[in-house]
């Protein structure tokens, strides 16, 4: 797929999986979300359907690489870098109103194929956080613990917000990130 026609198609493919998860997505669905025929996906994905989801979650990696962890990385205090980082999950996530996608991988028999790639993306965004707690005076162990709680909390936040139909929980969490430096 040339590199224009794949970054116009890859965000239309992220919001099909994300409502309809790997399993429950089809060509058909696929091919009615982005325009292309059948035929025009096959062309430019010949994996298929794993091919499609191999380069979601490229895209999604350099999203990632591009907003949470490089706010993260910037310069200022920690407490700013936490802020930004959950400014950045905000708008990746629509405020709480879109699932993750890397959760919904975990679940189904997409689990095996895209295991390696979901986890990842995870360790990266884990380790980034812990590195900005370590800056903060935490040992490294502590660091690592606190950022995988981190993790479970903007995870967890987001499923209870999709459950209860309210965004609030995924806000809350958010709003206290600056919270978890010491």
């Amino acid at each position: 797929m040339s590199s224009a026609l794949r970054e116009k198609h890859l965000p239309t493919l992220v919001s099909v999986f994300r409502q309809s998860g790997y399993d429950g997505a089809s060509i058909t669905q696929i091919s009615k979300a982005t325009g292309l025929g059948k035929a025009s996906l096959y062309h430019h994905f010949p994996g298929g359907k794993e091919e499609m989801m191999r380069s979601v979650l490229q895209f999604l990696g350099e999203a990632l690489e591009n907003t949470v962890i490089k706010a993260l990385r910037e310069t200022g205090t920690a407490k700013t870098r936490f802020k930004k980082m959950g400014d950045a999950l905000s708008a990746i996530y629509e405020e709480g109103e879109q699932p993750c996608i890397l959760a919904i991988l975990l679940l189904g028999d997409a689990k095996e194929t895209f295991s390696q790639q979901v986890k990842e993306l995870l360790q990266a965004w884990v380790e980034e956080m812990a590195k900005v707690l370590q800056e903060s005076g935490m040992t490294q162990k502590e660091a690592k613990r606190r950022s995988e709680d981190i993790a479970i909390a903007i995870q967890g936040s987001l499923i209870l917000s999709q459950g209860l139909g309210t965004l609030t929980p995924f806000k809350r969490v958010i709003k206290s990130l600056p919270e978890q430096i010491n």
